[in-house]
């Protein structure tokens, strides 16, 4: 009777442990479809932030309205992508190689990587929120630091290729 009682405990936390398996690979699962949803080629259409502000986003010495027209590749298979500035006027043109993921399903976190070095050997990098994302559109919202306050700076993305 213990053995058969004991059996019976096995089975239950077996089964109970199983199908927290099954849940979690469900969830990652969800989170790699959505994840997906990123590749292909975007551009930002505006960048929404407090407009007497001068936002200078990811160290590149550029107004955040400089962004408005720039190009994003985001190739998820490897984590990588790369930015393009148009330049023009103020803006410089630049394009920036960067590596990317995406934690818990709505934050994208993203860090330049220089020629010559390895995405390891950067350790500093971005955290944005995703925002409104559908198959053809999202939005990216960052937390800027600004006068002993936070600063938000939404950027509008639209898809322009490779679904």
């Amino acid at each position: 009777m213990k053995k058969l009682l004991l059996a019976g405990l096995i089975g239950t936390s077996l089964f109970a442990v199983s199908c927290s398996s099954v849940k979690n690979a469900e969830n990652s699962q969800n989170q790699r479809v959505e994840y997906l949803k990123l590749k292909g080629d975007w551009q930002i259409v505006s960048v929404d932030y407090e407009k007497g502000l001068k936002i200078k986003p990811f160290d590149e010495g550029a107004d955040a309205q400089c962004f408005v027209g720039s190009h994003w590749r985001l190739i998820p298979n490897n984590y990588t992508g790369a930015y393009t500035l148009n330049g023009g006027g103020a803006c410089p043109s630049v394009t920036q190689p960067i590596k990317f993921e995406v934690k818990d399903g709505n934050t994208f976190m993203f860090k330049k990587i220089a020629a010559g070095t390895k995405a390891k050997q950067n350790l500093a990098g971005y955290s944005l929120t995703i925002t409104n994302q559908s198959t053809d559109q999202f939005s990216l919202v960052q937390n800027v630091p600004f006068d002993g306050s936070t600063v938000q700076v939404v950027y509008n993305f639209q898809r322009t290729g490779m679904k």
